[in-house]
């Protein structure tokens, strides 16, 4: 019995490693017969893996789909590198607790050779802060959006979801994950508008089952498309400046996700930012070292005051005539 459940297993680890395999093959590599092969087959079935098989003098088999979840018969580097994975994962709303579940699992049967590894670096390790461009939290994305979204675009068909209190139907065609945000880029079928929207602030409604005749996106890029697109509509709150400065000269400063910029003549320029906080856009606005109106919105105009105030006082300058100017 020993020898049939080792063969059982080599023969989930085959049918792992390529789709199809003939019988011969199979009985070549485990050194038994056909026979024994066909019987092998029949026991999986029996255990609930779904073998399926082509007859004729090119008939092969193959694991089929659903069933019970077959053993994962990972070499010594793949079960460091999912371990080693499975402690870091973030960024959508559970995993950190479905990863520890899992973590624990393949603990449990990790080869002895291979533990220390693991545990040198889980002890050597450590993680600095991912968000150090905001003081707002990191937003989290529900497991059963980004799936349900997912499964949208495989399937091309029509997503319907509810969005900062509005209700969206769109074609969506593709997940873009960026600084620790998760964005869907989509098509509106009505006025032919492509769009970003962040998955966390996505609440998907009942599946529309209708499929959709994809579109190409102009210039075909989804991720460029993302990124510019971002810095109009992918943030918590927005701000319109007025810059003493020719466009090409903020545009030069920027990058391309943190502003659109347009020029309203030779020397004057609007650049509508955002980000997830006033207090953020109040920091980085400075950073660009031109002179700046605030068209909208009026809130964030004390965060400018506020750091006025504190910048005044660590330069310990009173009287700024003759101060000086720094170019």
């Amino acid at each position: 019995m020993a020898g049939t459940s080792a063969r059982m297993l080599a023969l989930l680890a085959l049918f792992q490693t390529r789709r199809d395999w003939s019988g011969p093959e199979l009985a070549g590599r485990l050194d038994v017969s056909p026979r024994t092969i066909r019987n092998d087959i029949e026991r999986l079935r029996s255990l609930g893996y779904p073998v399926d098989a082509t007859r004729g003098r090119a008939g092969s088999y193959r694991l089929g789909a659903g069933g019970k979840l077959p053993p994962l018969l990972l070499d010594d580097d793949e079960a460091v590198a999912v371990a080693i994975g499975l402690r870091v994962a973030t960024g959508v709303t559970g995993i950190e607790d479905a990863g520890s579940r899992a973590l624990a699992k393949l603990l449990q049967v990790l080869p002895p050779h291979l533990r220390p590894t693991v545990d040198a670096v889980a002890a050597t390790v450590d993680r600095g802060p991912e968000n150090i461009g905001t003081d707002a939290p990191d937003p989290e994305v529900d497991p059963r959006t980004l799936g349900v979204v997912a499964q949208a675009i495989r399937d091309v068909e029509w997503l319907r979801f509810d969005y900062r209190g509005r209700q969206r139907r769109v074609e969506p065609y593709r997940v873009l994950n960026w600084q620790r945000r998760w964005y869907l880029v989509a098509r509106d079928p009505d006025t032919g508008e492509w769009e970003t929207f962040r998955l966390d602030w996505v609440e998907p409604r009942m599946p529309t089952r209708r499929p959709f005749e994809p579109v190409p996106l102009p210039g075909g890029d989804y991720t460029a498309f993302a990124l510019r697109s971002i810095a109009a509509s992918g943030w918590k709150v927005h701000a319109r400046l007025r810059i003493a400065a020719p466009a090409e000269h903020v545009i030069a400063r920027i990058n391309p996700t943190v502003g659109v910029v347009e020029a309203v003549d030779t020397e004057t320029s609007v650049l509508v930012t955002g980000a997830d906080s006033l207090e953020t856009i109040a920091a980085y606005i400075g950073m660009l070292g031109m002179e700046f109106t605030v068209d909208s919105p009026d809130e964030l105009v004390p965060h400018l005051l506020h750091l006025a105030r504190v910048y005044q006082r660590a330069s310990g300058v009173t009287d700024w005539t003759g101060a000086g100017e720094v170019e």
